[in-house]
């Protein structure tokens, strides 16, 4: 089954608004500092320009598996960096609650990986 056109479009319209917000608002640079993700800066500038491109192919159908797995590795980042600290401090349902939208995109891509093609340049 290939990428429904649906379901590209929805799950790269969440990373590239995700990807913009970021480069357009500049809490999201501090909050990077402030969960010790390495190289803050770099990570940051990384991890939004990515999630635009990303979004970008997934919508377009295009590169969809690489786009995917750049993805699933920004979620687990996300979810270690960000929402791992809920379940230690504040138990599992408020990390479950925090980390809902993490976990289904996570999933999802998951799904879109294993289902595209990889793309062949030879």
């Amino acid at each position: 089954m290939q990428c429904r056109n649906w379901l590209c479009w929805i799950v790269g319209y969440v990373f590239i608004i995700s990807g913009a917000i970021k480069l357009l608002s500049t809490g999201f640079l501090d909050f990077f500092i402030q969960v010790g993700v390495p190289y803050p800066q770099v990570t940051f500038f990384l991890v939004a320009i990515l999630e635009v491109g990303c979004g970008a192919c997934i919508a377009g159908k295009f590169a969809v598996k690489q786009a995917a797995a750049a993805l699933i590795v920004i979620m687990l980042g996300a979810l270690y960096f960000a929402k791992l600290p809920a379940l230690m401090d504040k138990g599992l349902l408020q990390f479950a609650f925090d980390a809902r939208l993490d976990i289904v995109m996570l999933v999802i891509l998951i799904l879109l990986f294993r289902q595209a093609k990889t793309i062949s340049f030879t």
